[in-house]
């Protein structure tokens, strides 16, 4: 009995050291990936010319997001594509939903808890705080109209008028996507904002 209770101790607590290390690179050792492929990605947006992009490739970077509220530090490059090769590296834009500035829905999904979590924070946003995108073209500073949560089947909020499927968008919008609560896929956090300005890209 002695040998058997000793048994299952020792294997109770490889099992736990083991989780215990799977939590750990969850955590972090997915960050370091993410991280790594963030600083591939800005050299890219940074070298490149001027000018809008028609197409883009999947998995291909097409804009910087900031976030001022989240800090200085704040930088993201966004991933064309919303698959998990794509999320992995960092937020992704739904490739039939609106490019940067455009009239519709400009929608962005991104990892709370890990791969960098770029949308931890999303649950402080509030109304009027800035969401800024940096394309090739310009610049453009949309501004925080609401958050939601919702079911993980509730598509409408990321329709060209978010919540309003089938009507046509006369304005541009931006919808960021994470899931909700942290750890969780049970539901789904959603931020709505508006396009405010457009400033530009010096030629």
């Amino acid at each position: 009995m002695r040998a058997t209770l000793r048994a299952v101790g020792e294997t109770s607590i490889t099992a736990g050291l083991i989780l215990m290390l799977f939590c750990a690179y969850l955590l972090w050792g997915t960050g370091a990936y993410t991280e790594s492929r963030q600083l591939l990605l800005q050299r890219e947006l940074a070298a490149k010319d001027r000018g809008r992009l028609d197409r883009i490739e999947l998995g291909q970077a097409l804009a910087l997001l900031r976030i001022p509220k989240l800090g200085p530090d704040y930088r993201y490059a966004v991933i064309e594509g919303v698959g998990a090769a794509q999320l992995r590296k960092g937020q992704g834009h739904y490739p039939d939903s609106a490019m940067p500035g455009q009239v519709g829905n400009f929608v962005l999904s991104g990892h709370r808890t890990t791969y960098a979590a770029p949308f931890n924070e999303l649950d402080e946003l509030e109304p009027d705080d800035e969401i800024v995108v940096e394309a090739r073209e310009a610049r453009y500073t949309y501004r925080v109209t609401s958050q939601d949560i919702v079911r993980p089947d509730e598509v409408d909020v990321l329709a060209p008028v978010p919540g309003k499927p089938g009507l046509r968008p006369v304005r541009a919008h931006i919808t960021l996507s994470t899931c909700h609560p942290e750890y969780s896929a049970a539901e789904r956090l959603i931020v709505h904002g508006v396009l405010d300005q457009i400033e530009p890209r010096e030629e």
